[in-house]
């Protein structure tokens, strides 16, 4: 399945990053990434998303977890059919799965991109994968999910239209 091999490549990319940063800086040590816009600086987050619930790191872990586990049936379970959904899933389980990772092996999500621009919370390539797979799957919802749920309604009843053919 495609979907597993990308969440797998997700994974390593994130933990490949977070392994070079790791290896190459120290603690709060910056390295220029694209002088001006973005720096590779190595920070060890113990909180979730903007530092939240910072210090909570088995809390915040339980709770990935049990979330991980749930988008993981969604995509066994094919809940949701058009491939908008399940590759916002995938996106959003691979990047769970690689701040998961950190959080039971580390204590602590390994952060390094940070905006030079503006003032912005630190991040990762797993964070990036989250809030793009959770855009992703929120453009599914709001703009094809209904379509796509009469469709296959319609099908599903063999009239070929939603209202049952009425």
């Amino acid at each position: 399945m495609l979907y597993i091999l990308v969440i797998v490549l997700a994974v390593a990319a994130d933990q490949a990053v977070k392994f070079y940063v790791v290896s190459h800086l120290a603690l709060y040590e910056s390295a220029p990434l694209i002088p001006g816009f973005v720096e590779l600086y190595y920070i060890q987050n113990t909180g979730g998303g903007f530092s939240i619930l910072t210090d909570h790191t088995w809390l915040l872990a339980v709770l990935t977890a049990v979330l991980m586990a749930v988008i993981a049936v969604l995509l066994v379970k094919r809940t949701f059919s058009h491939p908008m959904a399940m590759w916002a899933l995938t996106l959003v389980l691979g990047g769970g799965l690689g701040n998961l990772v950190d959080r039971v092996r580390l204590g602590y999500v390994v952060d390094m991109f940070n905006f030079q621009f503006i003032r912005y919370p630190v991040f990762n390539v797993a964070d990036m994968l989250v809030v793009g797979g959770t855009i992703l799957f929120a453009a599914y919802y709001l703009l094809l999910h209904e379509k796509v749920t009469k469709k296959e309604a319609a099908d599903h009843d063999g009239t070929g239209e939603a209202d049952g053919g009425q």
